[in-house]
């Protein structure tokens, strides 16, 4: 397992990768092979979408991407989301073993269960975990401050 940085923010903790780059959709990419990146939800992201339920792709093994295309979706009972890519190329495929336990996703965002893996360049828009820990903070305070005006 790579080295994290611990991030706590209110009530949300989490370690996380410092190999990894990540995405303003709170995606994290690691490229595990030069020019192919593994790509999963960090544990924000499982965080909002709640208990998942089922991972759906819609491209095939090899199929050009680009960058923000929608390549699948996860559905939680919170809610179903889009997957979009975050890099562009070809697509290598989905996680197997999200067919056999997709609670993975929660349980191991950063290892096991990785959602994606892409051959080609990543996003110019992702960034490095200092300004992720940024973004993190912006997100949370907004949130923060939604539900207190909501009380």
């Amino acid at each position: 397992m790579s080295a994290t940085s611990f991030y706590k923010r209110s009530n949300f903790v989490t370690h996380l990768p410092v190999d990894c780059h990540y995405s303003p959709s709170h995606f994290w990419l690691r490229e595990i092979a030069p020019g192919r990146w593994r790509v999963g939800f960090t544990k924000f992201a499982t965080r909002m979408l709640g208990e998942i339920v089922e991972v759906q792709w819609e491209k095939a093994d090899a199929a050009p991407v680009v960058s923000g295309e929608i390549i699948g979706s996860i559905e939680g009972f919170k809610a179903i989301s889009d997957i979009y890519c975050v890099a562009a190329g070809r697509f290598a495929g989905g996680n197997p073993a999200l067919a056999n336990d997709i609670e993975l996703v929660s349980r191991e965002p950063y290892g096991a269960g990785w959602l994606y893996t892409v051959e080609g360049q990543a996003d110019e828009k992702c960034i490095a975990l200092d300004a992720y820990c940024a973004l993190l903070d912006t997100t949370i305070d907004r949130i923060l401050e939604k539900q207190a005006h909501d009380e």
